[in-house]
């Protein structure tokens, strides 16, 4: 291993291949493998079967939900906890909403997405209104303010039609990851 002493900030994390192992290189080489065809994968089915990825995502989210909610109530039990009773409550909360995914994952799914949409609006919402803002102070006024101008139409767009920057969501997050699956098969061989 080479003397890191001089690298500061993000550049510890940096791979220096001449430093890494041939096991440690084959470990790098499997991951991005194994994300590139879970990515890939995923993207294929988001753009192949909508909705039947949604329902299966739900299923999992549900699924995850009642073990979430099964493993705080546990654990509010048998540790000593000062917020007990909180951790409880949100455990029952986790199973609740486990239930009812599990119950309609369908409608579930749709909705999540929907839900999604719709945050998505409101960010993009309130990032164009704290760009124009802030666009008096900033070096380069003329980009702040197309910025903030864009940012807050489409957020107004995606309020408007939350269905239909759901479905939009979708097929963007399908063929984002469909593209990022092939780049990281890519970089794994």
């Amino acid at each position: 291993m080479t003397d890191q002493s001089h690298l500061s900030g993000w550049d510890v994390f940096r791979l220096n291949a001449p430093d890494l192992t041939r096991r440690a290189i084959t470990t790098v080489r499997a991951s991005f493998a194994l994300l590139g065809v879970l990515a890939l994968g995923l993207g294929i089915a988001l753009l192949a079967w909508p909705g039947k990825t949604i329902t299966a995502l739900a299923v999992i989210l549900g699924a995850y939900l009642l073990v979430e909610g099964v493993i705080r109530i546990v654990m509010a039990l048998v540790t000593p906890l000062i917020h007990a009773g909180l951790s409880i409550l949100f455990g029952v909360l986790f199973i609740l909403g486990g239930v009812v995914m599990m119950r309609n994952p369908g409608l579930s799914g749709e909705t999540l997405l929907v839900v999604v949409a719709i945050i998505i609006g409101v960010a993009w919402i309130m990032e164009g209104v704290l760009a124009l803002l802030e666009s008096g102070s900033a070096q380069s006024r003329g980009w702040a303010i197309a910025f903030g101008i864009i940012s807050l139409l489409a957020g107004i767009i995606v309020l408007v039609t939350p269905a239909w920057s759901a479905v939009m969501l979708m097929v963007f997050t399908g063929a984002s990851l469909v593209v990022m699956g092939i780049v990281s098969l890519v970089r794994a061989f």
